[in-house]
């Protein structure tokens, strides 16, 4: 089995049939030493942060599914700690599509003259690039366009994908009475259809209890047990 790259918190393999193996690890991601879903730092490990990041993977994409979103899922390997996915196309090195239902993180700092920790944003979409040494820039969809990463057609599906997504995803935490605060998410293009990729877990959203942040091992117990 040929290595692609070794990701922040994935493995990424390729078999000889052409598809891809995700090996989730137990490293989690923050900044100066704070957990946060939302870094580009590693700063250590959980044991069984990785399982948990797979079996919320494997329950979502399959609801995705379910519901006529196109994504690359195969099949998961609990015990391997692993997912068989469709191999795909990104869009450049990567683009990452943000669904922010309430303000908080990056967004508060960015626009902290204006917005409010916790204002409703009702869906707001924003685009970064795939770059942790610049720290995952807001890049405008005239710019994607312009520069040839997507086109506006894309553009609009990858984002009415993100708000179908980001609503199916909303609504499993609220029968549990959780609110799901923001989520990012990723796409390519797979036998030339735009697909959910990559993951979706407690690695790329934020969810809280009573005002509360709930943790990934916490979240798959919820969700997945």
């Amino acid at each position: 089995m040929k290595k692609l790259y070794e990701g922040k918190t994935k493995t990424v393999f390729e078999n000889k049939e052409g598809h891809v193996l995700l090996l989730f690890k137990d490293d989690v991601t923050g900044e100066d030493g704070i957990l946060d879903p939302g870094g580009n730092t590693v700063i250590g490990q959980v044991e069984g942060k990785g399982n948990a990041s797979l079996k919320m993977s494997c329950y979502f994409f399959e609801l995705l599914q379910e519901a006529g979103i196109p994504t690359h899922y195969l099949e998961g390997h609990v015990e391997e700690n692993t997912m068989l996915v469709k191999k795909a196309e990104t869009f450049g090195a990567g683009l990452e599509f943000v669904c922010r239902l309430r303000a908080t993180g990056s967004f508060v700092r960015r626009y902290g003259q204006y917005a409010r920790e916790g204002q409703p944003l009702d869906y707001l979409v924003e685009i970064t690039l795939k770059d942790d040494q610049r720290g995952d820039p807001l890049i405008n969809e005239e710019s994607i366009a312009r520069l040839k990463l997507m086109t506006p057609a894309e553009i609009k599906t990858a984002k009415e994908l993100t708000k179908k997504t980001t609503k199916l995803v909303e609504e499993v935490y609220a029968r549990l009475g959780l609110e799901l605060i923001d989520i990012k998410l990723e796409f390519g293009r797979i036998d030339g259809q735009i697909a959910v990729i990559d993951e979706i877990s407690g690695d790329n959203m934020r969810v809280r209890k009573d005002g509360q942040t709930v943790m990934q091992k916490e979240l798959c117990t919820l969700v997945c047990e």
